[in-house]
């Protein structure tokens, strides 16, 4: 290959596949993560290839997949496990170039042209990275190589499970044209439906496509979504964005307009995200409020702190305050609260630290959780709560481990990649792997991590806006 060489690795069903190789008796049998039984409310976070066979899939509701799938093993997601597998693999692909972009806790791009001289061709790197994560790991990965990220990642999804899809330069749009058109990245429901009305069906259809008449439809995004579907994606492997928020989030067991349980949870919630601010070194000067209610409304309200921060009270009390002006009776589902806005904390304490009692506190617990773990110790308001543990989403590009900053434990979910969770089993939330492209609408044609909202929720038909917001997705 001559030109940029670029690969995707996805892990096959990664949770799932994860219970499976720490429980050799589940090999075989069709594994769903997301709950303790099919019966709670929830949704399927990962469904093994045999569950796969039933019609199970991602970011569907539990009780479906029950009726699906009867014989099926429910389990409930064990976040430390994945991040520890994750870690490894990712650790794994950085043995073979330093260019390495996690999209998820499952994937990640790779830039190897450079590795060539060490490592051999594109398909000789890929081959070698799938036998390293199946020796050391006990997992099988699908590999996409290509001289594109569109395309590799579009590859790497062809031969599911254990795959390998090498596109030689310059057979791009050859190999993307019978390919149906909602495999493009930028293109879910909405796109796809009035891409029918140009008679578009296959990736080849658009590319045939003159520009003007789609840039009069779509804007600049009909010009992308032509150049994409000739395979031409001049966006770089990047290793080292940092992130732009950090949220939580959580559904409710129950609707429930009882304040001081919202409260309650809301406290949980800001407790997460200020532990995670302090782990990064960072001090957040907006925090954001979202609630949805039992209709499936849902509403984002934000609001500046004075002071930038990264202790749980002043979060709190501006998420608080928001809350209060919104809360009317209303039966609400899920809470969240997001910190962006970010400073560099060391920066700020040149001016003086607001508190620094208060700082020393919270480091000593943090010491605490980090040694002992997250439950270790908790604020009295939350004893008994029954809040999810902090999941974190994609350990390697989570704020915790941006390029310059300190690492903390990196509990909690990722931040920058517009992906938020919710645990609707009161227990740990957790994620989609790349395979969630299937069913989400990728509209804003900004990659894949772009607009991913599923609306997943039980019933719930929404797409577009700030994230994923089902109790949980993980597709591969």
């Amino acid at each position: 290959m001559t030109g940029r060489v670029i690969l995707h690795v996805d892990l096959d069903a990664f949770f799932a596949a994860v219970e499976q190789r720490d429980h050799p008796e589940l090999l075989g049998l069709p594994v769903i993560v997301g709950g303790g039984g099919p019966n709670q409310r929830g949704v399927v976070s990962a469904a093994s290839y045999e569950a796969r066979k039933f019609g199970v899939h991602s970011a569907m509701p539990l009780r479906t997949a029950g009726r699906l799938c009867p014989q099926g093993v429910f389990l409930p997601v064990d976040g430390r496990r994945y991040q520890a597998a994750s870690r490894e693999v990712m650790a794994i692909l950085r043995r073979f170039t330093p260019q390495v972009q996690p999209i998820s806790i499952d994937e990640a791009f790779l830039d190897v042209t450079t590795s060539r001289a060490l490592f051999g061709d594109g398909e000789a790197i890929a081959r070698r990275i799938k036998s390293t994560v199946r020796d050391e790991v006990g997992l099988t990965a699908s590999v996409g190589v290509a001289s594109t990220k569109l395309v590799a990642k579009i590859a790497s999804d062809l031969r599911k499970p254990d795959g390998l899809v090498v596109v030689p330069p310059g057979s791009e749009a050859e190999f993307l044209a019978p390919l149906p058109i909602s495999r493009l990245w930028g293109v879910g429901e909405r796109t796809a439906a009035a891409l029918r009305d140009f008679g578009v069906t296959t990736i080849g259809d658009l590319a045939a496509l003159p520009r003007d008449p789609l840039v009069q439809r779509f804007g600049k995004h009909g010009a992308s979504l032509v150049d994409r579907a000739k395979g031409i994606d001049p966006d770089p492997v990047a290793t080292g964005d940092p992130a732009k928020s950090i949220g939580h989030e959580h559904t409710f067991d129950t609707d429930t307009a009882d304040r001081e349980v919202i409260e309650r949870t809301l406290l949980g919630m800001a407790d997460g995200v200020a532990w995670r601010l302090r782990a990064a070194g960072l001090k957040a000067g907006t925090v954001t409020l979202k609630l949805r209610n039992s209709s499936f409304v849902t509403i984002s309200r934000q609001t500046s702190l004075e002071v930038p921060a990264d202790l749980t009270e002043p979060i709190y009390e501006a998420a608080r305050t928001l809350l209060r002006r919104e809360l009317h009776g209303q039966r609400i589902r899920l809470v969240g609260v997001t910190a962006s806005n970010f400073r560099e904390r060391e920066q700020l304490e040149l001016f003086g630290v607001p508190d620094p009692r208060r700082h020393q506190t919270a480091e000593a617990l943090d010491r605490i959780r980090r040694k002992y773990g997250e439950r270790a110790v908790t604020r009295a308001r939350l004893v008994r709560a029954g809040l999810p543990a902090p999941f974190e989403r994609d350990p390697m590009t989570a704020v915790e481990h941006r390029g310059g900053l300190r690492r903390g434990t990196g509990s909690g979910l990722a931040a920058d990649d517009g992906v938020r969770a919710s645990a609707g089993s009161g227990r740990a939330a957790t994620t989609t792997e790349s395979e969630v492209d299937d069913d989400l609408d990728l509209d804003t044609g900004l990659g894949p991590e772009a607009d991913l909202d599923t609306g997943a929720d039980e019933g719930a038909t929404g797409r577009g806006g700030d994230g994923i917001d089902p109790d949980w997705s993980e597709p591969s």
